[in-house]
């Protein structure tokens, strides 16, 4: 068997006669009836009888034709498959975050993203900076934001980003309204400070250390969301990222940047050695032109390799 000889059969059995079928093939009625005829030989039983110059499909030849048309349908829903990828509409998607980027950032982001392709299965986490940077090493998410520790070779840069933290502050507080917010202020000020394993605490602890000021720590806390909300609950200042305070109404608490500046750094990560999927590519461009737009945060560097 062959192509010319199914599609002629297929053509024949769907048009109900060569001429027909001659027709949608663009070739001669001698042709098809040639090609229908090789394939019965080829499949060593009739397909039609033929009487007074006419085919007329015998059993073998329905119960064939639908194998063929299955064959087809097989062959049109690659097609369709292939296409959907090639327009981005098909596959999959996994993106880890830390929380700060899940509230704003990362829907509108998606919200662009998918407009275009919203075929695409997406799944989206949201963890620590370690966590993410693991599940980005490990394969188990395509892209990552997060802080990251020096020295990682496992996990590569696509982009970078700075912003400064500030002060988060219950409304009313004496603090609230000052122009910045050094250690020294802060003395004796009730504090909520992250845990100690985060980025931002580390910082933090050598700015007073430098100031030769003890913070009042009275509670800590982590993620930078729940420090906020003991914060509006007027439990303490803390030192965090500026974009999650904007999370809260102005009502429940406010923000004064901190002095000497306490950097917070995010990263568009992707696998330190695999080549980004096409879905994954489209999608680090469209987050790093969200995060470009976000105020507040600035491009830290470009970094060889990442999307345009």
């Amino acid at each position: 068997m062959n192509d010319r000889q199914i599609n002629a059969f297929r053509q024949v059995m769907r048009l109900g006669s060569v001429t027909a079928a001659a027709r949608a093939l663009a070739v001669s009625q001698p042709a098809v009836s040639r090609l229908i005829g090789d394939l019965e030989s080829d499949l060593g039983f009739a397909l039609f009888d033929r009487r007074a110059g006419k085919l007329f499909p015998t059993p073998e030849a329905r119960n064939f034709a639908s194998e063929v048309e299955r064959m087809f349908y097989g062959l049109a829903r690659l097609e369709r498959f292939a296409r959907d990828m090639h327009n981005l509409r098909q596959g999959s998607l996994s993106v880890a975050t830390l929380p700060m980027v899940s509230f704003q950032i990362l829907p509108r982001a998606l919200s662009a993203f998918l407009k275009d392709h919203n075929g695409l299965r997406v799944t989206h986490n949201v963890h620590t900076s370690p966590r993410v940077a693991d599940l980005v090493a490990a394969g188990q998410a395509d892209l990552g934001i997060a802080q990251t520790a020096p020295g990682r070779s496992d996990v590569r840069h696509l982009q970078s980003w700075r912003t400064d933290c500030v002060v988060a502050l219950p409304v009313g507080h004496p603090l609230a309204g000052y122009a910045q917010i050094t250690p020294q202020d802060l003395k004796g000020v009730a504090m909520v400070a992250l845990s100690f394993q985060t980025v931002t605490a580390g910082y933090a602890t050598e700015r007073f250390a430098e100031a030769g000021i003890a913070p009042e720590i009275v509670i800590e806390s982590q993620p930078s969301y729940s420090a906020c909300a003991l914060v509006a609950e007027g439990l303490g200042a803390a030192i965090v990222d500026p974009l999650t305070p904007r999370q809260f109404p102005p009502t429940a608490l406010c923000t004064v940047p901190f002095a000497p500046a306490i950097p917070f750094d995010l990263h568009l990560l992707a696998h330190a050695d695999q080549p980004l999927s096409r879905p994954a590519a489209a999608m680090a461009t469209t987050l790093a032109e969200t995060m470009d737009a976000t105020p507040g945060v600035r491009r830290l560097r470009d970094v060889a390799g990442a999307p345009d």
